[in-house]
């Protein structure tokens, strides 16, 4: 079923943030530039940083949520207390945006040619680009309307958020469309809380998303079996890519520099240290590269 449309006079963006003050400043200056944006709510959801008051300085509206409720449970907040009748979800840790790329995403809704948009990153980093290829339901930057979001019932969802507004958008007949973000990007968790608690953060989320995906797919027995392989074959391919670009960042961060392979070659030198403090001699063990 079509959902009507009809011609909004604004738009209200909503950004759920969790301990984001080095970032959700730049994400609020960067609303700020888009003329339709008459309204900028920034949820602190039980942040322990300078989030509300970063946010605040720049010109944010911002609620102040007393505990970590979620980021589906932040962003039903913002909707209620938003004064207008589309909404733009934007996450707070984004790299690279850009006013272009917010009217791009709320253009359809304001054109009424769609219910929805997702914003797909592209040209940004290999990881977030991947994902995004992937799996596009997981995206948090989506323009909808206000009637259509809070009809779902996301104030009791997490990460799995995401993919509860793309499932219902196919069993509703929303009119969705698929925007590309050039050149944009987010931190990943682990770049934000350190190796080990952003890899256990990363598996909360994707925990969330999975318990999510086995309800919608309980009643459906036949596939179920199916369904389970395909996300244990999609989550532990993603994490075992995050750790590979993990340990590419952290070797950047300790000033280990990267070389190129000589022309044609497929094998690099290995030097050890010996427990002498000598070095084996040049040459004396090699690997093959690749």
């Amino acid at each position: 079923m079509k959902v009507q449309s009809h011609v909004s006079r604004g738009i209200s963006a909503v950004i759920p943030a969790y301990n984001e003050a080095a970032t959700v400043g730049k994400v609020v200056e960067t609303l700020k530039k888009v003329n339709s944006i008459v309204e900028i709510i920034v949820v602190s959801d039980g942040s322990q940083d300078a989030t509300a008051g970063i946010a605040r300085r720049h010109g944010a509206r911002v609620i102040e949520l007393a505990t970590n409720g979620g980021k589906g449970a932040a962003m039903t907040v913002g909707a209620r207390a938003a004064r207008e009748d589309i909404l733009l979800f934007l996450d707070a840790d984004l790299e690279g945006l850009t006013a272009a790329h917010v009217e791009a995403l709320v253009a359809p809704l304001l054109e009424g040619s769609a219910d929805m948009t997702v914003g797909i990153f592209s040209q940004g980093r290999s990881l977030t680009d991947l994902a995004q290829v992937v799996a596009p339901h997981l995206s948090g930057q989506r323009a909808i309307r206000k009637e259509l979001f809070l009809a779902v019932g996301a104030e009791n969802s997490r990460f799995e958020v995401e993919v509860l507004l793309t499932s219902e958008a196919r069993a509703r007949g929303w009119r969705v469309q698929k925007i590309p973000l050039a050149n944009m990007t987010h931190i990943m968790k682990e770049e934000k809380r350190g190796l080990y608690r952003g890899v256990i953060a990363r598996m909360g989320m994707y925990k969330d998303i999975l318990v999510y995906i086995l309800r919608l797919t309980r009643k459906k027995i036949k596939t179920r079996p199916v369904a389970i392989l395909f996300l244990l074959l999609f989550f532990a391919a993603a994490l075992n890519y995050d750790m590979a670009t993990i340990g590419a960042a952290a070797a950047v961060s300790r000033g280990i520099p990267a070389f190129d392979l000589l022309y044609g070659s497929n094998r690099i030198p290995v030097i050890i240290p010996h427990p002498d403090d000598e070095i084996s001699s040049e040459g004396s063990l090699f690997v093959q590269a690749g």
